[in-house]
């Protein structure tokens, strides 16, 4: 690596701390809210970038529509930005996504929550941290490079998709599956979504997903006489209980994740009955399972489904168990792989730490990658306030995360 080119990119992201903060405050007005989250869309925001882009002095923008007819317009936003490098048969991608999600509660935030509040060294504001920080510091990088006249080892890419928050159809998957030719085995390919507030966090790994429902079918009648039905809410409840022996069947454990194990947890509860003295004849409730990648979700199901068939026969019950949710966790990325090794030399430059590859429970767009055959690691330095009311962004964050990615950028 060029000491001197580092330091120079440094000094100019530095200088870039208030155009980057004006770069949020430009952003989070945009309310680029998918259809299914009761929105529009995401071009307005897209239109935006690619004028903001040309103004720092990238001309090479692709954009990649996808078809989507709950649109106006009848296209949902991809867009590439690139700055060429000295290879330019390699290529360093930082991915980002353009939605957020709604505010949820209005009476829970602090401030407007699409208007960005600048105090004591953050940013407030929907969709800051998820995902305008990764966005706004890719930015910053390429501008950085082009501000210096000085040209990257490799190719810089940023990806700015649609659709990540309800499920990737028009976004990545959209261009992995339509536009490979974009990507090469050896790229590198950070995504900025995830991480810890001290940036030691190199996510590679991710657990299977499984959500349940189970509908449970008794018979109603009166309280005062239970002999004469089937206590659906009662059947349920230990049925609750019973599928704790998946943690003894799925017992293995795998230090890269935190939480190390599988996990099997009942969630949401739907209402049965409206009054007290009725016994229910249904009962719903949800089971929300991440699995460590190594086990099949088809096993999972079928042990499932078996500890049901104990609880149907033990209190004459139905037991319907139907799927939410089911995601085969996708291969992880290699702890040695390049992508990997470069994010902790250069977190290591830049934070002064020594950041490890780690698995989540959660699950990013890196599998999407990951399942197409791609290494890709999942890093930032993030306060983990996606979705939350009065979401925001550490400025400082935001500044140094764009240092890292350059340290990436210039290493050899």
């Amino acid at each position: 690596m060029n000491t001197s080119d580092f330091e120079k990119i440094n000094k100019r992201i530095d200088t870039l701390k208030m155009e980057a903060v004006d770069l949020m405050k430009a952003l989070i007005p945009i309310k680029a809210l998918g259809p299914l989250n009761n929105g529009k869309g995401e071009a307005e925001k897209a239109e935006f970038l690619v004028n903001y882009l040309k103004t720092v002095g990238i001309s090479e923008i692709e954009e990649y529509p996808a078809p989507d007819s709950m649109v106006d317009g009848g296209m949902r936003p991809n867009l590439v930005a690139r700055i060429p490098g000295k290879n330019p048969d390699k290529t360093i991608w930082i991915f980002a996504h353009l939605d957020v999600v709604p505010e949820g509660d209005l009476s829970k935030w602090d401030t407007d929550p699409f208007e960005a509040v600048v105090k004591d060294g953050k940013i407030y504001g929907r969709g800051t941290e998820d995902n305008n920080q990764g966005l706004v510091s890719g930015v910053m990088t390429a501008k950085a490079f082009i501000d210096e006249g000085i040209q990257p080892e490799c190719n810089l890419a940023l990806v700015m998709v649609a659709d990540e928050e309800t499920g990737s159809k028009y976004g990545l998957e959209f261009l992995v599956e339509n536009h490979s030719e974009l990507f090469s085995k050896d790229d590198l390919i950070i995504v900025p979504d995830a991480g810890e507030p001290d940036g030691s966090m190199i996510e590679v790994a991710e657990k299977s997903i499984l959500w349940l429902k189970l509908k449970t079918e008794g018979k109603q009648v009166h309280a005062s006489i239970p002999t004469n039905g089937i206590n659906a809410f009662k059947a349920a409840s230990n049925l609750v209980v019973e599928l704790e022996k998946l943690h003894t069947i799925y017992d293995e454990t795998d230090a890269v994740f935190d939480v190390p194990y599988s996990t099997f947890e009942p969630t949401k509860k739907e209402a049965n009955v409206p009054n007290i003295n009725t016994i229910p004849g249904d009962d719903v409730f949800y089971l929300d399972c991440r699995i460590l990648p190594h086990y099949s979700i088809e096993n999972v199901l079928k042990d499932a489904r078996k500890i049901c068939d104990e609880v149907e026969k033990k209190f004459n019950v139905k037991i319907e168990v139907s799927t939410e949710q089911k995601e085969q966790a996708a291969p992880a990325t290699p702890a040695e792989a390049e992508v990997v090794t470069a994010l902790e030399k250069a977190i290591s430059e830049v934070y002064n730490i020594e950041a490890k590859p780690m698995g989540i429970g959660g699950g990013t767009v890196a599998a999407i990658f990951r399942r197409a055959g791609y290494n890709a690691a999942v890093w930032s330095t993030l306060e983990d306030l996606a979705h939350q009311p009065n979401e925001y962004c550490v400025i400082s964050n935001l500044v140094n995360d764009a240092k890292v990615f350059a340290h990436v950028c210039l290493q050899k």
